[in-house]
């Protein structure tokens, strides 16, 4: 298993939260999503066979919002 962390725009809303950890949960790969609102962060544990970081960052981006850094 990998952890990757995203530091994204500020999150305005709690549903934003249960947006990204919903459609993070549902892939193929992903064991655990963490979105901590006060610091716009999100923390994704995955199996590295099944999913790649570029796919999760793809996926928060296309849900509207965009990923400043990655680590």
């Amino acid at each position: 298993m990998k952890t990757t962390k995203f530091q994204l725009e500020t999150l305005t809303c709690p549903s934003c939260i249960k947006k990204i950890e919903s459609n993070l949960g549902k892939m193929d790969g992903v064991s655990e999503v963490k979105v901590l609102f006060n610091s716009s962060k999100v923390k994704v544990q995955y199996d590295e066979a099944k999913v790649n970081k570029n796919q999760l960052k793809d996926t928060v981006t296309k849900l509207g919002y965009p990923v400043l850094s990655a680590s």
